[in-house]
């Protein structure tokens, strides 16, 4: 059984996964729907709200996007480094 991970694609996943939720949560934002959620999920945490969600910026987005995006090709690389040395695949 094959037990060698490709580093750059779960990198690659990884990096996709993170920049996708960013890039749903920039939507919320921009929609305006995004403190209505924030106080729904801290209040399942049964925790009251005292975070308040700032203006969107389209500039501010695209940053976030690309900078999870990279976090996570970096966290998924090391992952699949980490797999290959420990199981010497």
């Amino acid at each position: 059984m094959e037990q060698k991970i490709n580093s750059h694609r779960l990198g690659m996943v990884l990096g996709a996964v993170a920049g996708i939720a960013h890039l749903v949560w920039s939507v919320l934002v921009a929609a305006g729907v995004a403190q209505s959620w924030v106080d729904f999920v801290l209040r399942l945490h049964f925790v009251e709200p005292f975070y308040f969600v700032g203006d969107f910026s389209s500039g501010t987005a695209i940053v976030l996007i690309l900078v999870t995006s990279l976090v996570g090709y970096f966290f998924g690389w090391v992952i699949g480094t980490v797999w290959n040395r420990v199981y010497k695949a």
